[in-house]
């Protein structure tokens, strides 16, 4: 399961084998064998190796719950899952700004309005 998450996270942050492996700085083939399952008992070093380029905690590496970044709304649901934070992550990487991220809220936003009160056209 550890191993299987790895390769999940690992994809999601568009790695491959290698570059994980350079990046953690662990032998290639001892991560691609924790994510084939054949070691399934990775050491707490290798984990922490691990996370840190991947953005995520031992925790979530060994449990799939990282409940030091989970806020929950008055519903308790998650406010801002992983993919989420990728995602803003990835616009802030590209260059966006907060000025640009509501500016595109507002946009967005205005095109619903549009869509939800078009008027009816009369001849």
């Amino acid at each position: 399961m550890i191993g299987t998450r790895i390769k999940e996270v690992r994809e999601q942050n568009g790695y491959t084998l290698t570059e994980l492996a350079d990046l953690a700085n662990v032998s290639k083939s001892y991560l691609s064998n924790i994510e084939r399952s054949l070691n399934k008992n990775p050491s707490i070093h290798f984990l922490m190796k691990i996370a840190k380029p991947l953005h995520v905690s031992i925790e979530y590496l060994l449990t799939g719950i990282d409940q030091l970044d989970t806020e929950l709304n008055a519903n308790g649901k998650e406010l801002l899952d992983k993919e989420w934070k990728r995602i803003i992550e990835k616009a802030i990487i590209d260059g966006m700004n907060k000025e640009d991220f509501i500016e595109y809220i507002n946009f967005i936003k205005f095109k619903n309005w549009e869509k939800n009160n078009k008027l009816i056209k009369t001849d």
